[in-house]
């Protein structure tokens, strides 16, 4: 008897396409947000010291102790505030809709302004809830009498709203936030992964609020290649979704590594202001092209549209000179026309902006 993936796979899974992850070999990679910047060689020969003795034929701590609480302390998080680790963002996403989600046959809302974060929306079908994405104004502001309106029309379990967001680079308005949270049913989801070049947080609101979350990752700070992402939130809460993790999701490399680095963070938080002084360069730089339209960045990557009909062109020419960035024009809606660009090193935005000066 054969059996093929129609006969037992739901079909929005069939219809769905893989999470796409672009092959930067030889090229300038400015297409993943991540810290361009390697740490010193004395630090990483310190680093390396401190793996030697890891011992990798045990499984890792599966509650991460240690790094828990070195991270409580960096973070100075005040007692009544837990956290919980994930393997990166993506993993939180998951656990967070796997515990919000309905009992057989009833099916519950995740709810996202859009453009934003893909894998809400992915996540969302993956564990059988609905997705309900809310245009964003066409300058990429939150549209907040329309999120008001979808949240009474769908009660939404959850509501995520990143904080810078992905990929317009903005920080929606504090007031609206606060809006949107005390008039959610269920849980609400701000995700800060950006938040180390935005200098902006809701982390003070966790007291106010009993269905809010703060969701973060150490990935665009300058460890991707480690994936730690982690959520703040009250006990009651974190409990729950922490039942759903499974266990040593966190390697024992990645927690020592953490905890290394989580000693030296002067090192991060130094980089994390190159990449904002270069944010600011690479700006000025793009607004004095010709035909192209720039956005405001409160993250690590700007956003902008070139003119009309030639993002896959423009994409392609630079992919051809050797950089790689994001073409979001496939994405369609606000996004037509529109690339995004990763803050990469000064020798690297350089390249960028010669390159596509020279294509424009």
């Amino acid at each position: 008897m054969t059996v093929t993936p129609a006969e037992l796979i739901r079909p929005e899974i069939l219809a769905l396409q893989a999470y796409p992850v672009a092959d930067a070999q030889g090229l300038i990679k400015l297409d993943a947000m991540e810290n361009p910047y390697s740490w010193p060689d004395e630090l990483v020969t310190e680093w390396l010291a401190t793996l030697r003795d890891t011992p990798l034929n045990r499984y890792p701590d599966s509650q991460a102790r240690a790094l828990v609480q070195q991270m409580r302390a960096s973070l100075e998080l005040p007692a009544e505030v837990e956290l919980l680790l994930g393997n990166g963002s993506d993993e939180l996403i998951q656990l967070l809709a796997l515990t919000l989600a309905g009992a057989q046959g009833e099916r519950r809302v995740v709810l996202a302004p859009e453009p934003s974060f893909v894998m809400y929306r992915m996540v969302a079908t993956f564990t059988g809830l609905d997705y309900v994405g809310v245009p964003l104004r066409p300058d990429f502001s939150l549209d907040t009498a329309a999120m008001l309106h979808a949240i009474r029309t769908h009660r939404p379990a959850l509501v995520f709203i990143a904080y810078p967001n992905n990929p317009t680079g903005n920080l929606f308005d504090t007031g609206a936030l606060r809006e949107i949270i005390a008039a959610t049913p269920g849980l609400v989801v701000v995700d800060e992964a950006y938040g180390a070049f935005a200098e902006a947080s809701f982390i003070n609101a966790l007291a106010e609020y009993d269905n809010l979350l703060l969701m973060r990752t150490l990935s665009k700070s300058g460890l991707a290649g480690l994936r730690l992402g982690y959520v703040l939130g009250a006990a009651h809460w974190l409990r729950e979704i922490d039942k759903l993790r499974l266990p040593y999701n966190i390697n024992v490399l990645t927690q020592r590594s953490v905890e290394f680095v989580l000693r030296h963070r002067a090192v991060l938080d130094m980089q994390a202001g190159w990449i904002r002084q270069a944010r600011t360069e690479l700006q000025a730089g793009l607004t004095q092209l010709p035909g192209i339209v720039t956005y405001p960045s409160q993250a690590n990557f700007i956003l902008f549209r070139v003119p009309e009909g030639q993002a896959g062109a423009v994409f392609n020419g630079l992919k051809y000179q050797g950089v790689l960035i994001k073409n979001l024009h496939p994405v369609g809606g606000l996004l037509h026309d529109c690339l995004r660009v990763t803050v990469g090193t000064s020798a690297e935005n350089r390249r960028f902006l010669d390159a596509l000066g020279g294509l424009l």
